[in-house]
């Protein structure tokens, strides 16, 4: 009786995909990914400065051309890195550290909230400095994360 009802819902309101790193829990936690990803964006940044802008004085069109599709690849990838980045930074903070590792580090919300606000950063600009700084902080999250396991 109540299947027509929720077969005209699910008409209606088809439902979607959802994803996630795993909600079983499957305990397989590791900052790898996010210090990838921070070198990525660091690497990127780099590319993106060594770039020589175009000679207007000796203009080719097909060196203009590789150029700036050089320069969109580039900031695609940083973009993306500091995307995948904060991606995997939220799965440590959110699934693998528990109220307990507030005690062993104080400062544990603070640095990953200052973590997902330089992916962001490293987003929006090309800066060197803010890149730099999203590996400091991934690596202080990976020396947290190394603490944390070995008292498991």
């Amino acid at each position: 009786m109540l299947y027509k009802p929720f077969t005209f819902i699910h008409k209606i309101y088809p439902a979607k995909d959802v994803y996630a790193h795993c909600d079983i829990p499957c305990g397989i936690y590791t900052p790898e990914p996010a210090r990838t990803a921070a070198r990525t964006v660091v690497r990127m940044v780099q590319l993106i400065q060594e770039l020589e802008p175009p000679n207007f004085a000796n203009f080719n069109a097909e060196t203009a051309k590789g150029k700036a599709n050089s320069l969109g690849r580039y900031i695609h990838v940083k973009e993306e890195h500091a995307q995948i980045c904060k991606k995997e930074l939220l799965v440590l903070w959110t699934d693998y550290f528990k109220p307990q590792h507030l005690e062993m580090f104080p400062n544990l919300h603070d640095t990953f909230w200052k973590a997902a606000k330089l992916c962001s950063k490293n987003k929006q600009e090309v800066n060197m400095e803010a890149a730099q700084e999203l590996i400091r902080v991934v690596e202080e999250i990976a020396q947290m994360f190394q603490k944390a396991a070995a008292q498991q």
